[in-house]
């Protein structure tokens, strides 16, 4: 905390002096926690200008365009790590060591198995049920068969809870897929590693071997990557306010993946792919692009609603997504021609340029993902997997705080005044 203050005149006489916090990087932060002492709460409607919480896990500078995992850009992370190496980072504050890097990665591939009733509980969806719909079920589902991380105040157990998750989300994620198109499920291979295992639990075949190209996974694992964590979003939000009440950890990552369903917060790489589709053909770019400036379409996977710079996870993504279409072979695919046409006049439009709508990082990873064959509907479903391990960061960080409370926002009441009940017949 800072020396500095704040200070609040009520204009009745009373002024209240409040400290004001600093942060390491960004915006101090005015505390206003003793603020209804005085008979007054602070009005933020979708906590714009509110800090919900003090975090040493992820930090955004959208004027910069930059993005860090404990003080790390994510950049770097992305050319030169993997996931899990990123998930133990976030969880652990630091980057491992080889032998704790090893030991990490075991402890998760021993964890990716389901328990055997999970896999009757999927017959009880309809086939036609959305993708997130079932990961939302079977991840609230997995809280009945581990009781026992319900008590995550022993270390040891937050630990093994922690592991168990980040293990089983793309076994279950693999196993929606599998479920919708009739598919037999396939059970994850140790000898492979994360991003491997994924891909293989949703291409493999019980009639033949199965090789992962080693690109397509390279590719995947930095989506994952890159996605892993994003500040205080929506659905970060929602997990640290339903852990707040002391609830099952797993229970307060299926919340956070019911918000994350929404359209508004993890369909945007979906919405890229309709797009292209609606526009149907590249001929035709520079007739939506005029469009787009006229209000008449809106333009899907440019600009960002943090970044008023680039998105620091577009140029990553970028030449991942052409090393992708490189191997496949669909450079002259007519929908990814399409796309990369857009992406050229974007970057060359004094429009574009001018408002800062550059292509960012669900531009490029909406891209990927169909190339490499994971239908849109899939796409929230491959963001849930990939948040999971920020939402546990995030969790942990804020039970492990000596005052945790649970979260109870306040609210500006403009309903009906106290009134008498009135008997039915003098309505």
């Amino acid at each position: 905390m800072s020396k500095k203050q704040v200070i609040i005149d009520f204009g009745d006489g009373r002024k209240v002096e409040l400290p004001v916090f600093d942060a390491t990087l960004g915006q101090n932060v005015v505390d206003m926690r003793n603020l209804g002492k005085y008979g007054y709460w602070s009005y933020d409607p979708a906590f714009l200008s509110t800090a919900a919480c003090e975090s040493k896990i992820t930090f955004i500078d959208g004027d910069a365009g930059q993005l860090f995992y404990r003080g790390y850009p994510v950049e770097q992370l992305a050319e030169h790590s993997t996931h899990l190496e990123g998930a133990y980072l976030l969880l652990n504050g630091e980057l491992p060591t080889q032998k704790e890097k090893d030991d990490f990665e075991r402890e998760i591939t021993l964890h990716t198995m389901l328990n055997d009733q999970i896999y009757s509980l999927f017959k009880g969806f309809r086939r036609d049920a959305h993708p997130m719909a079932m990961v939302t079920g079977v991840v609230g589902a997995l809280a009945a068969f581990y009781p026992d991380s319900f008590y995550f105040k022993d270390p040891k157990i937050r630990k093994i809870s922690i592991q168990r998750l980040i293990a089983k989300m793309p076994t279950l994620t693999a196993m929606c897929y599998r479920y919708t198109y009739g598919l037999p499920f396939m059970f994850p291979q140790n000898k492979l590693n994360y991003a491997e295992n994924f891909l293989y639990m949703m291409f493999a075949t019980p009639c033949e071997d199965y090789v992962v190209n080693p690109v397509i996974a390279k590719a995947f694992d930095r989506i994952l990557l890159l996605h892993a964590d994003h500040e205080q979003n929506a659905s970060t939000s929602t997990v640290r306010i339903a852990g707040s009440s002391g609830t099952h950890p797993f229970s307060a990552v299926a919340a956070g993946v019911a918000c994350l369903w929404g359209p508004s917060h993890g369909g945007a790489n979906e919405a890229v792919l309709k797009m292209l589709t609606e526009i149907g053909d590249e001929s035709k770019v520079d007739e939506y692009v005029a469009g787009v400036k006229d209000k008449k379409y809106r333009l899907m996977g440019f600009g960002h609603r943090v970044y008023k710079n680039t998105d620091p996870r577009a140029s990553i993504m970028r030449k991942t997504c052409y090393e992708v279409l490189e191997v496949l072979g669909k450079k002259d695919d007519p929908l990814f021609k399409l796309a990369m046409k857009l992406e050229q006049v974007a970057l060359s439009d004094d429009y574009f340029i001018s408002h800062k709508l550059y292509p960012n990082v669900d531009f490029y990873s909406g891209i990927i993902l169909r190339a490499i064959g994971i239908p849109d509907s899939m796409f929230t479903a491959v963001f849930a997997l990939a948040r999971t391990v920020g939402w546990l960061a995030q969790w942990q960080e804020m039970i492990t705080e000596p005052d945790i409370k649970i979260s109870r926002p306040r609210q500006l009441y403009t309903g009906s005044v106290a009134r008498n009940y009135v008997p039915i017949e003098q309505r």
